[in-house]
Parts: C-alpha cells; structure tokens; sequence
C-alpha cells in the first residue's frame, strides 16, 4: 500500500483564494481534482502551479457557480492569479471514486477538495503524456512510491478497456515502467 497522503500546508495565495471561494459558495460542493494541483499539495512536489484542474463538481448544478466565482477571467482569477479549470478530456480508471482523499479536511466550510490516489493521478496523465506530465509521474513514482504491479493491474483492469488508443497508452505506460523501474522490468 502506499504511504498516506501527505498534504501541505496551503501557501498563502492559495489559502486566500480557496479561502474567498468557500466564503461566497451558500451550499457544500465537491471538487474531483488532479493534475499539478494535487500531486503539489497531496503529495508535496515543489513546482508551482496557477490552477486546479478538475474532473467533476458535485452536485452538478454548482458547476456555473463554482466558474463564475473561481474559474479563469472571473473576479477571484484577476485578484489572484489563480483559477479553476475543468479538464474535459481525460480518461480515469473506473473506480477512482473509491479512492479519492480529501485534501486540507476540515479546512474550508462549503467546499471540499478530492484528490485523486497516486495511481489514478498518475494513470490520468498517460494519454497526454507532456513532459511535465512524466516528470510529476516521475515524482510519484520516487516520493508515493509507487509499486508498478499494482500501476499495472490497474491499468489493465480499470483504465485499458476504457481507452480509444490502448495500444498507444500500452506502450506509454512499458516506457514509463523501464524508464522509472529499470531494475525491475
């Protein structure tokens, strides 16, 4: 198993931020997060980043709100430098739901922040597949660390049948594994 989350400490922007949008939301919502967002703040990479890229709200009925409060060109954006994006083009493992973690729990009064596991974090950037990508994938993969059988199975079960090009995304991910675990493959 890997070991727990290890979320920090919000940097002041980001906490003033988060801070005025929990303050103006009138109902909880739910953010599905990923990408640099969480591997920054759930599991402690240095790079900055400017957004929080996003899979779903729930309920779905806030997702206007949520936008018109925090997404890019609204108020907070301008204020702050920073936004929320959603990601519309990324294909998860099937069960991601399941292992989602709340980052800074107890923090903020309507909203709740969900972060992907490292597995489902990672697999989420192998379509795209940037170089910013790998080196994130990169990071997990030393500091969660992540255990390649279970990236593996993951992959096959959960995300694979899913993919409009496996074959593509199967060699993507045996780069991956050589170029990170080249003692075990």
């Amino acid at each position: 198993m890997p070991n727990q989350p290890k979320a920090t400490t919000l940097e002041k922007v980001w906490a003033n931020f988060l801070g005025e949008l929990d303050a103006s939301l009138t109902q909880s919502v739910e953010l599905h997060c990923l990408g640099g967002f969480v591997v920054k703040f759930q599991y402690g990479l240095p790079r900055p980043t400017s957004d929080i890229d996003y899979l779903r709200i729930i309920p779905p009925d806030q997702s206007r709100v949520v936008l018109q409060l925090a997404g890019y060109g609204s108020t907070l954006h301008k204020k702050y430098g920073l936004h929320l994006q959603r990601v519309s083009v990324a294909t998860l493992p099937e069960d991601y739901e399941t292992r989602l973690t709340e980052l800074f729990p107890g923090r903020f009064k309507n909203l709740r922040l969900m972060g992907l596991d490292p597995y489902d974090l990672a697999l989420s950037k192998l379509e795209r597949n940037t170089p910013i990508d790998r080196d994130d994938v990169r990071f997990l993969f030393k500091t969660v660390p992540l255990d390649p059988k279970i990236l593996q199975s993951r992959f096959e079960k959960e995300l694979r049948p899913n993919l409009t090009n496996p074959d593509r995304e199967d060699l993507t991910l045996r780069l991956w594994l050589e170029a990170f675990f080249p003692d075990k493959m």
